[in-house]
């Protein structure tokens, strides 16, 4: 089968791979489509294991199961996530299941969702699988688990109606934070970016008011808003939008880092004003099952509209040229790749 090999950003080559083998509690899907996620193009953080095959955001057909295998069958159609909590641990069982040694460390692809087959193994069948809605397609079934980490990030910041919210970066996460602010009843959503082409995409997904990320973020966000932001959420993970996010929330309010900065990166902050303001830090990562079903749902009912962000579409065979214009970022929202079509 072929496989789209990551050696960098500017080099995903198109390469052969035995089809893997199919044990009795595994599954073969053949991949239909696939995202490619930020952290597919975070460089820093994938370059150190390459070569290897990337893609985390699919959804394909099953094609073989193995003889243990009783939930799914050839010719379903499904979402698969390679990260899963083992949910007996003390932090599964707190509610923390992102943090779960398991889910961090427990990779149940083989080998990645830039292929044109994919095995799913081991946790993952159980609870990181889910057969699709008949009305849901392909493609918009590759935004389930990125959905599903703003989801979760949602409720770590725990919007309520009315409160004014501020996203700090809008690609393809920042405009679901958007969309699902929205929907949980929140006020005045405001967003920024360094891109025009995302701050023009953040106001057609329901942010208010926009703002160039090169200007003065909180000075601006005061002038529209009247005052700080309640909840301010980080999708940018610069420290000058964490320090802009910090700048930008309102005495009672929460920042959440949903993005953070590289390792070694540090943000030099004066917790005196936080402490005597009330301000409440948080951060989120991932997403658990649940958060996942409940993306599911949220897509299926058309309360989260995921067609308009893709821009992009390409064959297996032009996944470099995707993985260029991923990074770039300047003509492109969401790019998908789908190894089974020509383009």
């Amino acid at each position: 089968m072929r496989v789209g090999m990551y050696y960098s950003n500017s080099r995903v080559e198109v390469e052969e791979q035995p089809l893997p083998s199919v044990g009795a509690g595994d599954i073969l899907i053949k991949v239909r489509a696939c995202g490619i996620c930020g952290s597919d193009i975070m460089e820093w953080y994938r370059i150190t294991r390459a070569p290897l095959v990337l893609g985390h955001e699919l959804t394909g057909e099953v094609v073989e199961t193995g003889r243990d295998i009783t939930q799914f069958k050839r010719g379903d159609r499904v979402f698969a996530t390679h990260h899963v909590p083992c949910n007996a641990c003390r932090y599964c069982l707190a509610g923390h299941e992102t943090a779960c040694s398991v889910f961090q460390t427990e990779n149940n692809f083989d080998p990645g969702g830039f292929s044109e087959y994919l095995l799913v193994t081991g946790r993952s069948i159980d609870t990181g699988t889910l057969i699709l809605p008949d009305e849901m397609s392909y493609e918009a079934g590759t935004f389930i688990e990125p959905l599903g980490t703003a989801v979760r990030a949602m409720r770590a910041v725990a919007i309520e109606p009315g409160d004014s919210v501020l996203v700090l970066g809008s690609g393809i996460i920042g405009l679901l934070m958007i969309q699902l602010a929205r929907a949980l009843g929140a006020g005045r959503v405001m967003a920024t970016d360094m891109l025009e082409n995302r701050l023009a995409a953040a106001e057609r997904f329901g942010a208010e008011h926009v703002v160039h990320a090169g200007e003065d973020v909180p000075a601006s966000v005061k002038g529209v808003n009247g005052r700080p932001a309640d909840k301010v959420i980080i999708c940018a993970g610069s420290p000058a939008a964490c320090r802009q996010a910090l700048a930008s929330v309102d005495r009672g309010g929460t920042v959440l880092f949903f993005a953070v900065p590289r390792p070694g990166e540090e943000l030099a902050i004066d917790f005196n004003d936080f402490w005597r303001q009330d301000i409440t830090l948080k951060t989120c990562y991932g997403a658990a099952p649940r958060d996942n079903l409940q993306a599911m749902e949220l897509i299926r009912a058309g309360n989260i509209d995921v067609s308009q962000m893709i821009t992009h579409r390409f064959g297996l065979e032009a996944i470099g040229r995707g993985f260029r214009e991923a990074s770039a970022g300047t003509d492109c929202l969401k790019v998908v790749i789908t190894p089974h079509a020509v383009g």
